[in-house]
């Protein structure tokens, strides 16, 4: 009989432990009633379709994980029985991987990714994998393989992309915790418009081994959770060296922190001084932008009240050019998705095959733009040699931003615009390549950010707020994301996935 008593709605990993301890509930019980609002809410009712693959082996690592705990008194790790949603470009050995694509189908890679031997070597259950668009080469939630992913809070809007179906099984109670990647922001993209959070790492403190890439030297995995807390349990797990991943060297300059809760201050906003990006506002007249600037003038209203100081406005010079100079996705994705592919022996073995066959979702126009126009070979291209040294040059400038004005992070809306409706992506009305998203001053200045949920719009629609913060202080943007969620408590689920009935 599956345990309808612990409340699944909105639950954490200590909630989830406690129980554990208090032996009123199982991992498998748990595993059993998120399977079985993966049926009620994904599958069926307003069908989210977040959910790519559920795990066949789900509940018995569970039942396993139970029984260890009942014989030791003890858990095998930070993650215990905790069920995870994995974004469908994270490898995994026992469950397909398809990356989006429908040329990838039922494939099983040969092995397993770093993220997902460190969430198994903690004790998690990974639960599912979730929708993506081909590659994670767009915004929004349109894959060749699975279709269209909705939104939680408004099945006719998106999710938001490229990390859709962690963001939309997270928000909607389909898993404790989710893990996305994030390039050029595609996980604090879907966490604003979902209402969740999301951090984006510094590149190379999570290990890229086992997952696709995109622009490499930029991708990173990460947390997608409903709490920061439990992004910072997740963070602990996550952050290591990897010998497959040379970029996680950079680790060695973290590893005396010790663990990301301790930055967990409830009055992390008292003294702290916060740049306010006016030029990443949208125009608060405009109907689809000016919701947000609303919500997020009452999060800097927030920010003040507890005890923030707020340099009003601040600029990154020459932010746009250097938003144009250190663009690499036309130059880069092809060659770098090309060695992916070529290293595995899957159904499809270049970019090029993918295209001239027609096996990727019409509506990603970047994946279009790269597969015409990215080059084959980067070693003597001068322009992309030119916006590698520019996306230095341009994590510079901000990093003397900060230090002109003693800052702590920057703060601006996630995303100009609320979540756009199917009919206004498939009408073209918003497209990939032009998509009012500010998430990718972080991601093309090699920065760490945190995506955290700062209300609401008069139609009920998340709105995210960004904290950008410089290179390798994560602990700051947790510091500062934990004292103004503590403040607002904005996370709260959509009405169109209720408690199930007992």
């Amino acid at each position: 009989m599956t345990n309808t008593t612990f409340p699944l709605e909105e639950a954490t990993i200590d909630r989830i432990h406690r129980a554990f301890e208090a032996g009123t509930l199982t991992s498998e019980e748990l595993v059993d009633r998120y399977r079985e609002r993966i049926d009620a809410y994904d599958r069926a009712g307003p069908e989210l379709n977040s959910i790519v693959t559920v795990h066949d082996e789900a509940t018995a690592r569970a039942a396993e994980l139970d029984r260890s705990f009942e014989e030791s008194g003890t858990f095998v790790g930070p993650l215990h029985g905790i069920p995870v949603v994995v974004k469908d470009h994270v490898e995994t050995t026992d469950i397909p991987t398809t990356y989006g694509s429908e040329a990838f189908d039922g494939y099983v890679p040969d092995a397993e990714s770093e993220v997902t031997r460190r969430l198994r070597e903690a004790g998690a259950v990974v639960l599912a994998k979730t929708t993506m668009p081909d590659w994670a080469t767009s915004w929004f939630g349109f894959s060749s393989n699975t279709g269209r992913t909705k939104n939680p809070y408004d099945p006719t809007r998106d999710p938001g992309g490229s990390s859709s179906g962690t963001g939309a099984a997270v928000a909607a109670n389909l898993g404790a915790v989710g893990i996305g990647t994030d390039c050029g922001g595609s996980i604090r993209v879907p966490a604003s418009f979902d209402n969740l959070v999301g951090f984006r790492v510094t590149p190379g403190l999570i290990s890229r081994a086992g997952v696709s890439p995109l622009v490499s030297q930029q991708d990173t995995a990460g947390p997608m959770t409903r709490t920061v807390r439990d992004t910072a349990k997740l963070l602990d797990v996550l952050v290591g060296y990897d010998e497959r991943d040379t970029l996680t060297g950079r680790t060695t300059l973290v590893a005396d922190r010790g663990s990301y809760t301790n930055a967990l201050l409830a009055d992390g906003l008292n003294g702290a001084r916060i740049g306010v990006l006016r030029d990443g506002f949208g125009d608060a007249d405009d109907p689809d932008s000016g919701p947000v600037v609303d919500a997020v003038e009452r999060a800097l209203t927030t920010m003040r009240n507890a005890g923030a100081t707020l340099v009003d406005p601040v600029e990154i010079p020459r932010l746009d050019a250097y938003l144009e100079e250190t663009m690499l996705y036309i130059l880069q994705s092809k060659h770098d998705l090309n060695e992916f592919l070529a290293d595995r022996d899957g159904p499809v073995d270049s970019v090029e095959d993918l295209y001239e066959s027609g096996r990727y979702h019409d509506l990603l126009d970047l994946f279009v733009g790269f597969a015409e126009e990215g080059p084959a070979d980067l070693s003597e291209n001068l322009d992309y040699w030119k916006r590698r040294n520019a996306q230095h040059a341009f994590q510079e400038e901000i990093l003397a931003v900060f230090a002109a004005h003693g800052l702590d992070a920057i703060v601006f809306p996630d995303v100009q615009v609320v979540p756009p409706t199917e009919r206004e992506i498939r009408e073209g009305t918003y497209e990939t390549m032009t998509f009012a998203t500010n998430t990718i001053i972080a991601s093309q200045s090699l920065c760490s950010a945190v995506s955290v949920p700062a209300g609401f719009t008069g139609d009920g629609l998340p709105v995210g707020l960004e904290l950008l913060g410089r290179p390798f202080d994560e602990p700051t943007l947790l510091a500062l994301a934990y004292s103004f969620e503590q403040a607002t408590d904005h996370r709260r689920p959509p009405e169109t996935t209720p408690p199930l009935s007992e």
